[in-house]
Parts: structure tokens; C-alpha cells; sequence
């Protein structure tokens, strides 16, 4: 159990980080709590990399392991602040919970992994062997494990903890994401005379429903590699009195473990040349969409949407000996997959870093209105995260 100093701790830290507003590309203030945390707090040594991932670190009195715990610092923004019970970036306290933009997602784990990290160190007396870097990540809402590449090339970490909410669970897997672009070019012509152009739209429309009929791949444990469209577009746009020369479907696929840049396009370019073939007028391609935003650095982060699935066997030492800890705690946790996407798809589908989530609160709380975490939630994970280094540094 923490002590209710330790207990008042997390929570003041969850409150500052919720208070420091960080949307992608805006994460310095939140960055600048934690930097003030790690150097009142202990640790050895705090880095902050070209993207703004800000990296605490504390050595051990002995060589051993190097575990990453990595959390985001970035939050989805707040549309209408005037619809949330309570002011999202207050951090207010009520009914036992903090209430904010970030709190679920992820700033509660953030300071949970500082909390922890800091208990551990003074516990020990660092005479542990081993170093843990607690990894305040950027840019995770915009493409997920991008910027985390930053953090194994600097750090080659034997572990990674993703801690995304998982209500104290353990989470050993997840589908990943790629996301997939169709285009079509058309020929323009004015509305009145249609037959002098070549629709993009309807073009596009003819191959979606094909689309439509492919049959998804599946995984024993992690389900389909659903394939959704999630949105169109057709230019000129407004058309006014103007056949669309150019129309893009955005699709969303969820990845499966094994599954490649290759094999994930190769079936819709397969059916794309089949139907040019079929339909000369049809000029259409796929491609994977390539990010590109600003860091508060100054840099330019891009990266191609193609996150992986990972899956690790719940049997791995590494996973055995984090559940053993936890249940000699008086922890009960569950062992099972994230079912959305995390920086783990780089960590575990792209490094192949032994990797497991665990987080506080519920996954279905991040990005919505009136966001929030129990506080005890948060006070248990932390105990949590305190248990995971016990059992993996040793």
C-alpha cells in the first residue's frame, strides 16, 4: 500500500500534467512538469530528444536490464469545453475521481510510471540492478510508435511497459493499424455535358463495393483484419457545375501479427489492376498514408501509417514472472490484448522489444467528454508499476 504522502503525490502529479495543456505538437508544458519531477525526484539523469520525447532516468548500483516505461503526454483536443461536466483542464477532484482531458489517456499513468520509478529508486537505494527510463512520449495520437523509434535507438531497452489503460490488466498483444489510401483519376467536364469527362466518383464508388467483398484475414486470438472505409473526398470541391476529377477513400485496417507492408496492400492492388484492366477509362491507385506534423522542437515528424500487431505468449518468463509479482501483491490481473493500437507497434511488432501493457482506468474513457480516473485506479497502479520493476530487475 502507498502511504498517503505517496498516494498525495501521484495524484498532484496527475493533476499538473492534466493542467499543462498538450495537444500533439504542443507538449512542452507537459514535458516541462515532468522534467521539474525527475530532478526533484532522484533520478539521474533527463533527456529530451529531437521529436520532445522527455526521458527520466534512474541508474542502478549494478549492470542488469534496462526497462522503458513509456507513456504519451500528448492529448486529443478538446472541441467544446462547454459541454464537459467540469473544466477539462482544471484536474478537479470529485466523487473520488480527477476529472480532465488526458487523465485516462494517459497522464495518470504517466505520473503513476514518475511516482513509482521515484518510490523504487528511494526504497532500494538504487542498489538494484539494472536502469529505468520513464519515457514521456510525443505524438501518439497522430501515428502510434513513431516517435517511440527515438526511444529504443537512444536506449535499447531490454522491457517496455505500454501503459495504456487496461484497468490493471495485463495486456500481452494487440491488433495494429494501417492506415490506406484509394485514388482515382478522373477527366473534368462541365456538369451539362458529362459524357465529355470521366467521373472519379463514380469510378471509385464501383471498386468500394468491390472492396467490400474481400474476405478479411483473421488470428486465432486477435480477431479480423477488418478493412473500413472511413472517409471520401472528391475534388474540385464545392463542384459546382463540374464532373470531379479526383476522388480518395481513407480505409482503416487492422493489423494482424506477421502481417507486412506487402501483404496488406497486395490483395487491393490485385483487385485495383484487374478492374483497369476491365475498364480502360479506370486510372485508380493504393498507397499507404504518410503523416507529417510539427514538433514543439521545431523538427518534422513523418512516418508512413503502418503500426503492426504483436502478440506475445503468455508463458515468456518476462510475462510469468511480472503476473507472479503481482499476484503475490494481492493484485488479480487478467492476462489478455489491447484492443486498439499503442506504441507497442513498434516496441514489440517492429523492435521486437519484449513488451506488456498495464494501465489504470477503462479504454473506452479515452478521448471522450467528461474523461476521467479513478483515484483508485491510479494509486494501485502505481503500486503496480512498482511490483513490474521488482519482477523484471532482479
Amino acid at each position: 500500500m502507498l502511504t498517503e504522502e505517496r498516494k498525495n503525490q501521484v495524484i498532484e502529479l496527475t493533476q499538473e500534467l492534466v493542467r499543462a495543456k498538450s495537444y500533439s505538437g504542443e507538449e512542452d508544458k507537459a514535458a516541462e512538469v515532468l522534467n521539474k519531477f525527475f530532478k526533484a525526484n532522484g533520478f539521474d539523469d533527463v533527456t529530451v530528444d529531437r521529436y520532445g520525447n522527455i526521458i527520466g532516468t534512474i541508474n542502478g548500483n549494478r549492470e542488469g536490464k534496462a526497462i522503458v516505461f513509456d507513456g504519451h503526454i500528448d492529448t486529443v483536443p478538446v472541441s467544446d469545453e462547454s459541454k464537459w461536466k467540469y473544466p477539462p483542464f482544471n484536474a478537479e477532484i470529485h466523487d473520488d475521481k480527477i476529472h480532465g482531458r488526458g487523465t485516462s489517456d494517459m497522464k495518470g499513468a504517466v505520473a503513476a510510471m514518475a511516482c513509482a520509478a521515484a518510490n523504487f529508486a528511494k526504497d532500494t537505494n538504487k542498489d538494484f540492478p539494472g536502469k529505468i527510463h520513464v519515457a514521456g512520449i510525443v505524438h501518439e495520437e497522430c501515428f502510434e510508435g513513431v516517435a517511440a523509434r527515438e526511444i529504443s535507438k537512444n536506449f535499447n531497452p531490454d522491457y517496455v511497459v505500454i501503459g495504456e489503460a487496461s484497468q490493471l490488466n495485463l495486456k500481452i498483444g494487440q491488433r495494429g493499424r494501417g492506415e490506406i489510401k484509394l485514388e482515382v483519376f478522373g477527366k473534368p467536364a462541365h456538369s451539362a455535358n458529362p459524357e465529355k469527362g470521366i467521373n472519379a466518383v463514380y469510378k471509385i464508388a464501383k471498386i468500394i463495393e468491390e472492396i467490400r467483398k474481400l474476405e478479411p484475414t483473421d488470428h486465432p486470438v486477435l480477431g479480423k483484419g477488418i478493412l473500413e472505409l472511413t472517409d471520401i473526398k472528391s475534388s474540385p470541391y464545392p463542384g459546382a457545375s463540374v464532373v470531379p476529377e479526383y476522388a480518395v477513400a481513407t480505409y482503416d485496417r487492422r493489423l494482424l501479427v506477421g502481417e507486412t507492408l506487402e501483404s496488406v496492400i497486395k490483395p487491393l492492388e490485385e483487385l485495383v489492376e484487374r478492374m483497369m484492366k476491365e475498364d480502360p477509362e479506370l486510372n485508380a491507385k493504393v498507397s499507404y498514408a504518410v503523416g507529417k506534423e510539427m514538433c514543439y522542437t521545431g523538427n518534422e515528424i513523418t512516418g508512413e501509417r503502418f503500426f503492426p500487431g504483436w502478440l506475445f505468449d503468455e508463458d515468456e518468463d518476462f510475462v510469468q514472472d511480472t503476473y507472479k509479482e503481482l499476484k503475490d501483491m494481492g493484485f488479480d490481473p487478467e492476462i489478455t490484448q489491447y484492443n486498439f493500437c499503442t506504441n507497442g507497434s513498434h516496441y514489440a511488432g517492429e523492435a521486437n522489444i519484449k513488451t506488456i501493457g498495464m494501465g489504470p482506468s477503462y479504454e473506452n474513457l479515452a478521448h471522450t467528454i467528461d474523461e476521467y480516473i479513478e483515484i483508485d485506479q491510479l494509486t494501485k497502479v502505481t503500486e503496480c508499476y512498482y511490483g513490474i520493476m521488482k519482477a523484471l530487475l532482479k
